[in-house]
């Protein structure tokens, strides 16, 4: 049901700046705002054009002492239903960003008759409204969370209906079949065939194909999102913390030559070429019995184990051809610990390596690096290193990418669906139980763009937005 009343909130960040923005939306939004705006030109609001500003004061007309009070100048902006975010009459006011100032405002509309909005309320509208489907909606409050170029391009992929738009035309293409297998239900003691059967199968073959495609892209698409998390490893003083350091260009993580400093995980964020990656500086790995150097251990295995990337970080200084064996077996045994992780070795302190052991290392030691920390060597190439372990060929070419773990449940179920009319046809099981199939597959389908929505559903995805948005 589309709410008939009108809504005020914040479209700004709550606090004091330079300017603020109120939304008014809803039937009685311009009505509402000519009330109380009176413009330097003495314009009617409610006869003014869509997509127009105004320049005004806001002027509280009910004081106590029974005279008019103006609360700021303004600049207004009027947008006409449908043309608008949110598909109604909606008004955008700019005052000064008192935050006093914001609350007479939006007190003084109150009492007028406006209500305030929920979190994500005008972006339900919009929905509501059919100025966007829900993947697109929520596109909208993943843009507004994108912290890097990468998830920033794929929330605006998605707000452009990129993705929609591809599960929408094989949504129809296969509603148009399923119409036509029901269709020979009602004809079944004829015995006919509407649907060309060669036809579906293709359809089915090219609807299995882009699923998996937009399934196996989540695996990018959320860590895209997310950050990457990469753990920094070793045993105590090989240089984690001077790591972090060099990589963040700042001195983020305490150094110093007594064993043990890092006794917590320490964690900062960087964005190389685009993307998010989520550094976290662990306790060093050692036998030791003080109990919150201990603590600190444990949590570092509870950091590899969220990670995505694992550096394991050596002190060169320490190693000799001779103890090369030796690290070999420790390299193994966290691949065979941690089979699903990406695992670089990272040699530090190659400024105190002899050539013959850089030698023997390269050989001998996969996916190795020669950095030195201190001196800030190696850590352009060890960016790149990581940039690689992305795949990042899905952004260059501008394909669709799912970040959303509901999108990627749903695109799940739907493959399911698909994949047992594929076996259907194979055992030529009969229309009426195909049709079954089909329809639950169509279900999860619209289950994504929001044809098949409920109260529970949008109120669980609009509460996650911001008041104002």
């Amino acid at each position: 049901m589309i709410p008939n009343d009108t809504i005020v909130a914040l479209a700004t960040p709550s606090g004091a700046g330079a300017i603020a923005v109120i939304r008014i939306s809803g039937k009685q939004a311009i009505a509402i705002a000519s009330q109380v705006f009176k413009s330097v030109r003495n314009k009617d609001l409610t006869k003014q054009k869509s997509h127009t500003l105004h320049l005004g004061h806001i002027i509280d007309p009910s004081t106590d002492s029974g005279q008019e009070k103006t609360l700021d100048q303004v600049l207004v902006a009027v947008f006409k239903g449908p043309n608008s975010y949110s598909g109604e009459d909606t008004v955008e006011i700019s005052c000064h960003g008192s935050t006093f100032i914001q609350q007479q405002i939006i007190q003084l509309l109150l009492r007028k008759g406006c209500r305030m909005a929920q979190a994500g309320e005008f972006t339900l509208r919009s929905f509501l409204n059919g100025k966007m489907d829900l993947s697109q909606a929520e596109a909208v409050a993943d843009l507004i969370a994108s912290d890097n170029e990468a998830s920033h391009q794929i929330a605006m992929q998605q707000m452009r209906g990129g993705f929609s738009n591809e599960l929408a035309k094989l949504r129809e293409e296969l509603l148009n079949f399923a119409s036509l297998i029901e269709l020979e239900l009602d004809f079944a003691e004829e015995d006919v065939e509407f649907a060309d059967r060669s036809q579906f199968v293709d359809l089915l073959k090219r609807i299995e194909f882009v699923l998996k495609r937009l399934i196996d892209s989540f695996a990018v698409g959320n860590v895209i999102k997310n950050g990457i998390p990469v753990a920094i490893v070793g045993e105590p003083n090989v240089g984690k913390s001077t790591l972090l350091n060099a990589l963040l260009n700042e001195e983020r993580a305490i150094v110093s030559d007594i064993a043990g400093t890092t006794r917590d995980t320490i964690e900062d964020e960087l964005v190389i070429n685009g993307i998010g990656f989520r550094f976290i500086d662990t306790a060093g790995i050692r036998e030791t019995k003080d109990y919150v150097e201990s603590i600190g251990i444990q949590k570092t295995f509870e950091k590899i184990e969220q990670a995505q990337v694992v550096l394991f970080l050596v002190d060169s200084s320490q190693l000799t051809i001779e103890k090369i064996e030796d690290l070999k077996v420790e390299i193994e045994r966290i691949k065979n610990k941690y089979p699903q992780k990406t695992l670089l070795v990272l040699f530090n302190k190659k400024d105190l390596m002899s050539a013959d052991l850089i030698t023997a290392l390269e050989t001998q030691v996969e996916h190795s690096l020669f950095i030195s920390a201190k001196n800030k060597e190696g850590i352009e190439e060890l960016k790149n290193a990581l940039l690689s372990f992305v795949n990042t060929g899905a952004l260059r070419n501008n394909e669709t990418i799912i970040t959303n773990t509901r999108h990627y449940d749903s695109l799940l179920k739907a493959l399911e669906e698909i994949q047992k009319v594929q076996w259907g046809m194979q055992q030529n099981l009969s229309s009426d139980l195909m049709a079954i199939d089909i329809r639950q597959a169509l279900y999860y389908f619209g289950e994504i763009t929001g044809e098949v929505t409920n109260d529970e559903l949008l109120g669980n995805i609009f509460a996650n937005f911001c008041i104002g948005k």
